[in-house]
């Protein structure tokens, strides 16, 4: 330590912070107690550059910093900073910057300056020893002093977990969230028991843990650490959609990423199991053994298989939720066909499909208003003579008219019927659809944070039938969750494009009941007139069936910008977005207009492209608070989407929406989402990513009237033919694609999907 030296002062501004490491680049304002060397000061005014792995700092933070001055060829002269210390000011003016800063929740600029002009130097010893003397600051009141305490309170706490995370190179940013979790016993659950915090809060993945276990001594092939990496290694594939992990995979996967010999993860398994954590099951499936092909089907007739397969065992890995969940699924849905009795009996008898554009009469009662097609027709029937159905097709095959015409059928006989999607968007869009009420599945089932699911086994959803729009979004938990509230005399309708990508959760619920055989399936294939006229819904069956897209010079609807180059590919995207669309359709730019992207990383990625897009469509003003909040920079008036469920706020992970309002004092942001505004504390903002530009796969279950979507060799590996159909898909009145013919083409002929770990289908056929 001789040979460093010491440097404080205020944080002026942070121009570079990287969340993943704190990397930072930071301007500092020195302080006058002679801590900044003679021979480097030349003013007392000169802000510092400081360099070095840093806690995420803001503007007026006081600092106290070790390390080296160095000389950077291009940037001059700099401080290299090994350790920092976020110290108190003892200066009146550093003083009014610390607290004005917004590190003290309840006083801002403003207050700040009124509580130092009131005590002076005397400040912080007043807020921590005598907060009850602030009642003589003009505004000042008994919550806010009580307020202001806390706060200070929990900053000094804080203090603590960040000295010690910092001893050990894990970022300092974490260290209020492990505070707000587990208060007074932060460190002790951080040096006793990091792997918890895996578990118990957001943001705080298995490498972070483990980087503190590793610090603290614990050895490499620790039980406690192997538990940990497998956890980790399942939770991932889930993330990926798998519900669950070959056992031949999970163990050379688990034991890279732990840097242990395979054998010790295979009796750490077994010692799960017992444990109740994770479940195992031998699965039996049928493989091809034509080298090329990916398919791979799970069966129980194997007498019935013809002698160009074989029979293949699997050790399946379940995380204990999607076991269950699976179980639960198999056994709900058996339990609803094999039932005998049915709540629309009425009709099971009265139903008679005959020619195409004549009516479907339901004697004695009603005829339909709507004229169908036959196979629309045998939809409806369909339907009411099957307990468990799922309607498919691709857009303009009439799959709302359909479900319109069975919705006025049960209207017609005073059968009630309950409506439900995914996610919020597709709720609306099917209320509209129909002209009825819809609601989330979270809505239907009555969830209640805390208290879970209101309807259940025991208080099923009161409804002759439920159906299900977007059924390609549901995951297996929710499936499970859904399935136990419809009572098994109902009927269940699945609505959904079978095409489009699966479920962003585990599973792949909807491709495993078609696949299993055991539920009624009705695809509507012809695309009716009036839809035929789209150009979006005409390419989008091309791209489903491996054709390229019509891109016309006189196309009014579907348009195909050709830009070889990434970044002038990006350029051209933010002129679009900004300009051109706006002005030849009338879209609003934020409202109107959704940028989906294969990918993230990239110049044509969802980072970059939000990027770009913020600064274009919702630049820095003076009347407009921003903050960076976990790496990122929100401001009033940022598009952004929640990206993880939060049933406390009702929102879900999907949802987007503007920000209205920033309060830097309270340290709170505010988000309209479909019109409601929901509070978010700062720490919450890591749920948040800006939505300029969002993935394909975030994208479902919703519709925008223009999709924008670069498509580059870029994205050599995410370009899949399911992957641009959901995106053409997405849009109701145009499609501007950003790009090159040869990215197009790629995915139009790659139709590789990749296979998820589910036995749903064999579970339901045994």
């Amino acid at each position: 330590m001789s040979n460093q030296d010491q440097i404080s002062g205020s944080v002026e501004r942070v121009t570079y912070y990287n969340e993943e490491n704190g990397y930072s680049v930071i301007r500092l304002k020195p302080d006058n107690r002679g801590m900044l060397p003679f021979k480097y000061a030349s003013g007392r005014d000169e802000l510092i550059t400081v360099v070095g792995n840093l806690p995420e700092v803001q503007p007026g933070e006081w600092l106290k910093l070790t390390g080296q001055w160095a000389s950077h060829a291009k940037h001059g002269r700099q401080f290299q900073a090994q350790f920092c210390e976020q110290s108190l000011p003892a200066t009146t003016e550093g003083i009014k910057r610390y607290l004005g800063s917004g590190m003290i929740r309840g006083i801002g600029p403003v207050m700040a300056e009124r509580i130092v002009n009131r005590f002076g130097a005397e400040t912080l010893d007043v807020i921590d020893h005598e907060p009850e003397r602030l009642l003589t600051v003009l505004g000042v009141g008994r919550k806010r002093v009580g307020q202001i305490a806390k706060a200070w309170d929990e900053q000094r706490a804080i203090k603590d977990v960040m000295i010690f995370l910092q001893s050990h190179g894990v970022s300092t940013t974490l260290a209020t969230k492990i505070y707000k979790k587990y208060g007074d016993t932060s460190l002790a659950v951080v040096q006793n028991t990091p792997y918890q915090m895996v578990r118990d809060i957001h943001g705080i993945g298995f490498k972070t843990a483990d980087k503190i276990a590793q610090a603290l001594g614990l050895a490499a092939d620790d039980p406690a650490r192997i538990e940990a990496g497998i956890a980790y290694t399942l939770n991932r594939m889930a993330e990926e959609g798998h519900v669950y992990m070959p056992q031949e995979e999970l163990e050379p996967e688990a034991a890279e990423i732990l840097g242990v010999e395979a054998v010790k993860i295979t009796a750490v398994i077994d010692a799960l199991e017992t444990s109740d954590f994770i479940k195992r099951e031998t699965i039996s499936y049928v493989v091809n053994r034509n080298p090329l092909s990916v398919n791979r089907e799970k069966t129980t007739d194997y007498g019935s298989r013809n002698t160009a397969h074989e029979i293949k065992e699997e050790r399946a890995v379940y995380l204990t939720p999607f076991y269950y969940s699976e179980i639960g699924v198999t056994q709900r849905v058996k339990r609803m066909i094999a039932y005998p009795t049915s709540r629309l009996a009425v009709l099971g008898n009265r139903l008679s499909v005959i020619g195409e554009g004549k009516q479907l009469p339901i004697y004695p009662f009603t005829q339909l208003p709507l004229t169908l097609s036959p196979q629309q027709m045998e939809a409806v029937q369909t339907a009411v003579t099957h307990k468990v159905t799922i309607l498919t097709g691709g857009p303009g095959t009439g799959k709302t008219t359909t479900l319109r015409a069975l919705l006025d059928l049960l209207d017609g006989h005073k059968l009630t019927c309950a409506l439900a999607s995914p996610t919020g968007r597709a709720a609306k869009r099917l209320a509209e659809a129909t002209g009825r009420e819809a609601k989330t599945i979270h809505r239907l089932l009555e969830f209640n944070p805390g208290e879970g699911f209101g309807r259940t086994e025991e208080n099923p959803i009161n409804a002759d039938m439920i159906v299900i729009d977007e059924a390609s979004m549901l995951d297996l938990v929710l499936a499970n969750n859904l399935l136990k509230a419809i009572a098994p005399d109902s009927h269940l309708l699945l609505v959904g494009d079978i095409d489009q990508l699966p479920s962003v959760g585990a599973g792949d619920v909807l491709a495993d009941l078609i696949e299993s055989g055991v539920t009624a399936v009705v695809r509507l294939q012809t695309i009716f007139r009036q839809a035929a006229n789209s150009l979006i819904i005409r390419n989008a069956h091309h791209i489903n069936q491996g054709q390229m897209p019509e891109t016309p010079k006189e196309a009014q609807d579907f348009f195909l910008f050709v830009v070889e180059e990434a970044d002038k590919a990006a350029e051209m995207l933010v002129e679009v977005v900004q300009k051109r669309a706006p002005l030849k359709f009338g879209f609003d730019s934020l409202a109107d207009i959704q940028v989906l992207a294969p990918m993230y990383n990239g110049a044509v990625g969802v980072h970059n492209l939000n990027l770009l897009l913020q600064t274009s469509l919702n630049p820095p003003s003076g009347h407009k608070p921003e903050r960076k909040l976990g790496g990122r920079l929100f401001r009033v008036g940022d598009k952004v989407m929640q990206t993880v469920n939060n049933y406390d706020k009702s929102i879900y992970n999907g949802d987007i929406g503007r920000i209205t309002a920033m309060d830097i004092i309270n340290q709170t942001l505010t988000v309209s989402i479909d019109g409601a505004p929901v509070v978010y504390d700062f720490l919450e903002a890591d749920e948040l990513v800006h939505a300029y530009a969002i993935s394909v796969h975030k994208s479902q279950g919703a519709e925008y009237p223009c999709v924008v979507m670069p498509v580059h060799t870029q994205h050599y590996l995410m370009l899949q033919r399911n992957l641009l159909y959901t995106a053409v898909t997405r849009a109701k009145k145009v499609v501007i694609l950003i790009g090159t013919r040869k990215a197009i083409y790629i995915a139009v002929n790659n139709n590789k999907v990749t296979q998820r770990h589910t036995a749903l289908d064999w579970r339901l056929q045994r």
